[in-house]
């Protein structure tokens, strides 16, 4: 329990930050919380007994090596054939226990892969498939897992009977020395049950030696894990920025990949500025978006706030001062109110419903059955996509955060939650915070006063919105000319409602 208490919170933190910087597989991504219960299962059974009662062995066997040299020799004797013995189990169980280890994540991930996707199953036919796949996974997981298992039972079985007859053999040749009135019979009895407690610690070991294999193979996974993963030293605490974005020479890849798909992406924005990024299909503005809230590693180039960088920031100081709404929406199990709030149990009742009512979904909630308290379910299951994209908006409000980046924010989105997102678009400029927009519709830009347009991974023109559109039109957006492209307009911000003309074929 307190190896758990001491490991669990950081190995978490680890798992969720893996996907982050790492394109491994899901089975991968699930392995560390397996190898966290092997080392506790490990810990809390029978094995690490043996290991306390090795120690005494060489005490023991030279007890009877003082009673009679013979029986030490013989005694000593057998020691060297256990030992070898469990050198050949660990030999033997290493490479099976790996394979087991890798079997039972695939196991898993396909399972749980399954289980998302049962819409997709179902409608489409794809069950059986499905199964099949998994029953071969299935079938690898038992056949490596039967494997292991038969290391260490046929070897312990062998250990087992080698100690029983090093035992009659410690009595006969006892027996001997005392009919030659070498030994007394006292010794005789005394070096049986002396060799017996001397072998028991290695039989034990050999029958423990799978777990023991297991949680020795974890806990290399799990250092590995955490020098890579872990937090470690956390900075200083900083002030809560409150005048600009600095985007500098940015160039981003996806987790585990060298190959940037967007390059020397530089701007600023000021307090109350609003930034529209528009673009086609795979021009790398979702990528621009995770690289600067922080999301995806940065190859080279720095995201600041208030000259700061990102990574000068504590981990969860600097979640408060940023607001992030991504395509895929993802909600957790849970009440409305809870998501809203981020989980914060300190957060008031007055903020999560500022925040719904910032993101224009305050009424909506109303209608639900329970109101706030109404629960979700897992991923927001029991929404439709409109409202979840709404309450995902509202998380990102909560608590009025400095820098809020909204990637196709209204994609799922009617009339009423278009007119929701403007107003909320135009309240964070209005508190003098800074807003990014990742958009195809046009209503989406409607109250920002900037607008950059890229492609190829490459921002081609950036500057106030109704130059650049016109240049899109015109066939004018060309890439940055220079190391950097800062828009020097500082705009107000706006107290009506912006006009979208020209937006609608250009977007």
């Amino acid at each position: 329990m307190a190896f758990d208490e001491n490991f669990a919170t950081r190995v978490f933190k680890a798992v969720v930050r893996m996907p982050l910087r790492s394109n491994r597989g899901a089975a991968e991504f699930l392995l560390p919380i397996r190898d966290l219960d092997a080392i506790r299962t490990f810990l809390s059974g029978s094995g690490p007994i043996a290991m306390f009662d090795l120690p005494w062995m060489p005490i023991y066997l030279a007890l009877i090596w003082f009673l009679h040299p013979s029986l030490g020799m013989l005694a000593v004797s057998g020691a060297l054939v256990l030992c070898f013995m469990t050198w050949l189990t660990d030999r033997q169980s290493e490479s099976a226990s790996r394979d087991v280890a890798r079997e039972a994540g695939q196991r898993m991930a396909l399972a749980e892969s399954g289980r998302r996707n049962a819409e997709i199953l179902q409608a489409m036919g794809l069950t059986d498939r499905m199964a099949s796949r998994w029953t071969d996974v299935n079938f690898r997981f038992l056949k490596h897992n039967a494997m292991l298992s038969d290391v260490g039972g046929g070897l312990g079985g062998v250990s087992k009977v080698i100690r029983y007859v090093l035992q009659s053999a410690v009595l006969g040749l006892g027996a001997y020395l005392v009919l030659k009135q070498e030994l007394s019979a006292g010794s005789m009895i005394g070096a049986s049950i002396i060799m017996s407690r001397a072998l028991a610690p290695v039989e034990l070991a050999i029958a423990n030696w799978k777990s023991f294999v297991a949680a020795r193979q974890s806990a290399a996974r799990l250092n590995e894990m955490l020098a890579h993963f872990d937090e470690g030293k956390e900075p200083m605490s900083l002030a809560p920025p409150v005048h600009q974005l600095s985007v500098e020479g940015v160039y981003v890849a996806p987790p585990g990949s060298r190959e940037p798909t967007v390059s020397n992406a530089t701007f600023k924005l000021s307090a109350g500025q609003g930034l529209g990024i528009v673009g086609p299909s795979a021009a790398g503005k979702s990528t621009l978006a995770r690289g600067i809230v922080g999301v995806w590693p940065l190859l080279r180039g720095d995201v600041r706030l208030d000259g700061a960088a990102l990574d000068q920031w504590k981990h969860e100081v600097l979640g408060s001062h940023i607001g992030y709404l991504p395509q895929d929406i993802e909600l957790f199990d849970g009440t409305i109110a809870e998501n809203i709030a981020r989980f914060d149990d300190t957060a008031t009742s007055d903020q999560i419903v500022a925040a719904a009512q910032a993101a224009g979904v305050h009424d909506m909630i109303l209608h639900l059955e329970k109101g706030y308290e109404t629960r979700i379910g897992e991923s927001g299951g029991s929404l439709s996509a409109g409202q979840r994209q709404r309450i995902g908006l509202a998380r990102a409000l909560f608590g009025n955060p400095f820098l809020v980046v909204l990637d196709e924010p209204n994609s799922n989105l009617d009339s009423d939650g278009d007119n929701a997102l403007t107003e909320a678009i135009k309240s964070v400029r209005a508190r003098n915070g800074i807003v990014i927009v990742i958009a195809h519709r046009p209503s989406a830009i409607a109250s920002v006063d900037l607008l950059a347009f890229m492609a190829n991974g490459q921002i081609q023109s950036i500057g106030p919105k109704e130059e650049v559109l016109r240049k899109i039109m015109k066939g004018q957006a060309g890439p940055q000319t220079g190391k950097e492209v800062v828009p020097t307009a500082q705009a107000a911000p706006p107290s009506g409602p912006l006009s979208q003309s020209g937006t609608g074929g250009a977007v």
